[in-house]
């Protein structure tokens, strides 16, 4: 049964890996076996990401490559480098993303568009060109990381309210065009997790408290509450799982 969660000698790359959730979800691939490529638009934070990472594994396990996710050309040049730098690219997790705060009828078109891009777009190119070099081997994992936003709304945060819901639908369609070809695209919604980037929510007593009062299972999320449904869904025990996006926020979702 270990077998079938057992990554070794494949080959991952976690976009928006540098810090947070991301960073989070690249350890677990690489503890699961798989060689894992962090990625970032700040060379320098991302390098001092790899070498974090790259001291608790061994040597050749952990490389990083910045590019900017928004980017056509960056995102297939840079697959192209880890299929002839590292290898073979069997999971891409789509993990870059950004928020911005600003009720609708203050929110400039500009901004609108920079989470948009970042949020969805970045997930429709990067995972194009992975799957360019994915479809002729016959197989491939990738998996879209949503949030409860694609199901729920919140004011001041509609650009990443589309996005995300946009980013559950493009799931699908990955699904519906690549399935046959032996691919498995899925996602993953997270919940409210408590990171170093929500420690400022955590300490607000009021936010904390309608949390803890909104979730079922009465507390906030940890970065390791998503490794383990991700490395499933890298893994062969997910093989006839796909277009799903599963939410593990608690119960969030579940209740009014």
């Amino acid at each position: 049964m270990s077998a079938l969660f057992d990554l070794t000698g494949r080959v991952a790359l976690v976009t928006g890996s540098s810090r947070g959730i991301g960073s989070s979800l690249a350890r677990a691939l690489a503890d699961a076996g798989a060689t894992v490529v962090l990625n970032g638009v700040n060379p320098e934070r991302l390098k001092e990401a790899e070498a974090a990472l790259a001291a608790a594994f061994p040597a050749g396990r952990i490389a990083s490559i910045a590019f900017d996710v928004t980017d056509g050309e960056a995102a297939a040049r840079s697959v192209a480098w880890i299929e002839e730098n590292i290898g073979p690219l069997d999971i891409l997790v789509n993990n870059a993303g950004i928020q911005h705060r600003v009720p609708m009828l203050d929110l400039d078109v500009a901004d609108w568009e920079r989470v948009i891009s970042t949020d969805l777009t970045s997930a429709f190119l990067v995972g194009r060109e992975a799957a360019r070099h994915m479809i002729p081997r016959g197989r491939g994992k990738i998996i879209n990381i949503c949030s409860v936003q694609t199901d729920l709304a919140r004011p001041t945060i509609a650009p990443y309210v589309a996005a995300k819901g946009g980013l559950r639908n493009l799931t699908r369609a990955m699904t519906a065009e690549w399935a046959a070809s032996g691919l498995q695209v899925n996602g993953i919604a997270p919940g409210y997790i408590h990171t170093e980037m929500t420690q400022n929510l955590v300490d607000d007593e009021q936010f904390n408290s309608w949390i803890l009062g909104r979730t079922p299972a009465h507390r906030w999320g940890t970065p390791q509450d998503l490794a383990g449904p991700v490395v499933w869904l890298a893994s062969s025990g997910s093989d006839f799982v796909n277009g799903q996006t599963i939410f593990i926020d608690g119960g969030m979702t579940v209740v009014v």
